[in-house]
């Protein structure tokens, strides 16, 4: 029973090994090359999906190839414009296995896996795409530079290096006797070289410090303008006032005069009503003042100020500090007549405070 089962194990381990090298899977997204003794025709294509049947190995293998698209960048190549500018154009480029025959009989040298034919393909397709690129010739520099992109040349630049890739080489040969289908070509970046670039930044750097001096002369130039037009202004401005000032102390003093004279023909009562005008001014508010009776105007304050005076005459403002000495001034025999009281007496208020009450003059 045991040797039974033992060789049922073995007989299904044999035929698991007999199915795994007998047999191939083939996905949608694939195509595979049957080659027997290393040598494939067309019936040996198979683009269907499905199960397969073949040799065990070494009589026949199987080579599978992803027919989906691929991408592929390029690296930057120096190129040279038809204006002798050299510009760094970085391209890319967008194919797929066609033809898994073909391919497979162009690209088998460089190995039995596919991801090895998959990176000779690319080399040859960079290679391809380098010597396309020359096109840059064809085309000024700044017809790739403009400010409107509907004028820039680069989708008839990428055109152009389509047009050479598919096309047939020096060799004869073009993608398509590579097994090799070309959907698309493009260019994704275009720059200065590093040593154009520095020389580029130099000169911009430059001209930017040359404009900013020249703004700055012009800045300098106006603002020196404008400090003499200033001047100019300030002194005219000064020479009309200082000669309005004149006119208008000429006409004060002219005006003045006239009072004056009219002051100078009664002095003494001239003092008086400034005194009294002072008086007014200094008591025009609420306020209380300490002030000594020996300054001018404030000895009229004195309840016994007006005491000493004859009949018509005009206080002075020189009173002496002693109001004593007054009273005992002698009297003339016009001094018998009543006392005539002056326009303006001083009165104190119930709180202390000493106003100055204003009658007929």
């Amino acid at each position: 029973m045991n040797r039974l089962v033992v060789m049922l194990l073995a007989a299904l381990v044999l035929l698991a090994l007999l199915s795994y090298t007998a047999t191939y899977t083939v996905r949608y997204t694939e195509s595979a090359v049957l080659t027997t003794f290393g040598r494939a025709d067309e019936k040996d294509v198979r683009k269907e999906p499905g199960l397969n049947f073949k040799l065990p190995y070494p009589f026949q293998s199987v080579t599978k190839y992803d027919t989906r698209e691929r991408f592929l960048q390029t690296v930057s190549e120096t190129q040279q414009t038809r204006d002798n500018r050299q510009i760094v154009v970085e391209s890319f480029c967008i194919w797929r296995v066609d033809d898994p025959l073909k391919f497979f009989q162009v690209f088998s040298s460089a190995g039995e896996r596919a991801d090895e034919h998959y990176k000779r393909a690319e080399e040859t397709l960079r290679g391809l795409l380098r010597s396309a690129l020359g096109a840059v010739s064809e085309f000024r520099m700044d017809q790739f530079f403009t400010a409107d992109p509907a004028g820039s040349k680069l989708p008839e630049l990428e055109k152009k290096v389509l047009e050479l890739v598919i096309a047939k080489g020096p060799t004869g040969k073009s993608v398509s006797d590579l097994g090799i289908s070309v959907i698309d070509v493009g260019i994704n970046r275009i720059r200065l070289p590093e040593d154009t670039s520095k020389a580029v930044f130099d000169a911009m750097g430059a001209n930017r410090d040359r404009l900013a001096k020249d703004i700055e002369a012009k800045g300098e130039a106006i603002a020196a303008a404008i400090r003499a037009q200033a001047d100019s202004n300030a002194l005219r401005i000064r020479a009309f006032a200082e000669r309005r000032a004149q006119e208008i102390r000429a006409a004060g003093d002219h005006e003045a005069a006239i009072f004056l004279k009219q002051m100078n023909s009664a002095p003494e009562l001239a003092v008086f009503l400034k005194n009294m005008e002072f008086i007014r001014d200094v008591m025009g508010v609420k306020t209380t003042l300490v002030l000594p009776s020996s300054m001018p105007g404030m000895g009229f304050l004195s309840p016994d100020a007006l005491n000493s005076l004859r009949p018509g005459q005009i206080p002075s403002s020189n009173l002496p500090q002693d109001w004593s000495t007054i009273r005992q001034l002698p009297k003339t025999t016009s001094d018998a007549a009543p006392a005539a009281r002056p326009a303006v007496l001083p009165e104190k208020k119930q709180d202390g405070e000493v106003s100055s009450a204003e009658g007929s003059r």
